[in-house]
């Protein structure tokens, strides 16, 4: 049985840890000596609409995107062996990176990828360190805390943005004379598996609020996966979090209102690089980008759950079953990162009370460059 640890424990574990690591991290870029400016030169098939404005957060954005096969590979004169932390390995959003290792999209970059299954908790001091190179997460609380603390780790690359018609996000059980136009959430009881402290917090916070709510004016009741829906189906809890396919239970349903969900057309997590990528082998850090940008063109273009096929290839991979997979319309697969976006995250964090110390400007905690450079476009 997995034990929930409170998150503002957690928040302080990671924090703490990751202070102690700050020396043995490598240079600061934030701090330290300035990196070489590098060479970006124009990639053929990646054109006007492989870079999309930061500042653009329009719901109809169209991800950036290259053609097929695109960017072409460049192999590195040496092998580098890099390995990658990610909570887990089933969920839809790493779909990308497990078909990038299974389709030898990383091998023709000269990289030996392997992905490790690690708690982000576990995985951020790794990172800190250079015992780990990259991490498949998100701009969580504790990263932004430990990055307030002085080590050296940004988020370099998008991962995706719900579709459009995906429900994904705040579930609300209706009272008598209630809509979803029309809900009181001051003092209701939300379930969620996800923490006070995740990405989660910054749409969850702006659902809320449209409704008279909140962080701040809340109860939360974290429960694991298998529960959330049936505490709101049973009264435990008279609003919840509901994830992909989950929600589909209760779509349709009167007595439920969808509140809102993940902005559409801003990704809120993907990849986190730490003092090694960032620093000591940037050539190695814009190879992985690369192959993480290639297999989104070539494979994640578009509607990738129209291939019956593709399908089927990545229950294999996921380790699930197709008509689950198919339940859900496919994710907007992206690797840009918007502007704001870890502004509007530490209102959230703040609003909930997890955050340390001042704000992180973006500058120290978001890099464009090599995701820019992987494009051929120069910022």
């Amino acid at each position: 049985m997995r034990t929930h640890i409170p998150l503002t424990r957690i928040v302080a574990l990671v924090t703490a840890s990751l202070l102690g690591a700050a020396g043995c991290a490598g240079h600061d870029s934030g701090g330290g000596a300035a990196a070489a400016p590098r060479t970006v030169r124009p990639v053929a098939g990646c054109g006007a609409g492989s870079w999309t404005d930061p500042a653009d957060l329009a719901p109809g954005r169209k991800a950036a995107r290259c053609d097929k096969g695109a960017p072409a590979a460049r192999p590195l004169t040496k092998k580098r062996k890099i390995t990658v932390a990610t909570g887990t390995l089933s969920a839809e959003y790493v779909a990308p990176l497990q078909v990038a290792v299974a389709k030898g999209e990383f091998t023709k970059e000269g990289l030996d990828v392997e992905l490790k299954v690690l708690p982000t908790p576990d995985a951020l001091p790794l990172l800190a360190k250079g015992d780990v190179d990259a991490q498949w997460a998100a701009p969580e609380a504790a990263v932004m805390n430990g990055i307030n603390g002085g080590f050296d780790i940004k988020w370099v690359a998008g991962n995706f943005s719900p579709d459009p018609t995906s429900k994904s996000g705040l579930w609300v059980r209706l009272k008598e004379g209630e809509s979803a136009d029309h809900v009181e959430m001051a003092g209701r009881k939300l379930g969620t598996m996800i923490g006070k402290g995740s990405v989660i917090a910054y749409p969850m916070d702006t659902s809320l609020k449209k409704h008279g709510g909140g962080l701040d004016r809340i109860s939360f009741q974290q429960l694991g996966s298998a529960d959330v829906l049936t505490a709101l189906q049973n009264g435990g809890v008279d609003s919840a979090w509901l994830l992909d396919p989950i929600w589909r239970k209760v779509d349709g349903d009167r007595k439920y209102a969808f509140l809102g969900g993940q902005p559409v057309g801003e990704p809120l997590g993907g990849l986190l690089f730490g003092p090694t990528l960032l620093n000591k082998d940037p050539d190695a850090g814009v190879a992985f980008l690369r192959a993480y940008i290639r297999t989104v063109n070539t494979y994640f273009a578009g509607d990738y759950k129209s291939d019956p096929g593709f399908v089927a290839e990545l229950a294999k991979l996921l380790k699930t079953d197709e008509a689950t997979l198919r339940s859900t319309p496919s994710m907007r697969m992206d690797w840009e990162i918007r502007k704001g976006t870890t502004d509007r995250l530490q209102e959230a964090y703040a609003d909930s009370g997890v955050s340390k110390g001042a704000s992180v400007p973006e500058a120290k905690a978001v890099d464009r460059a090599m995701y820019s450079e992987a494009v051929g476009h120069k910022l």
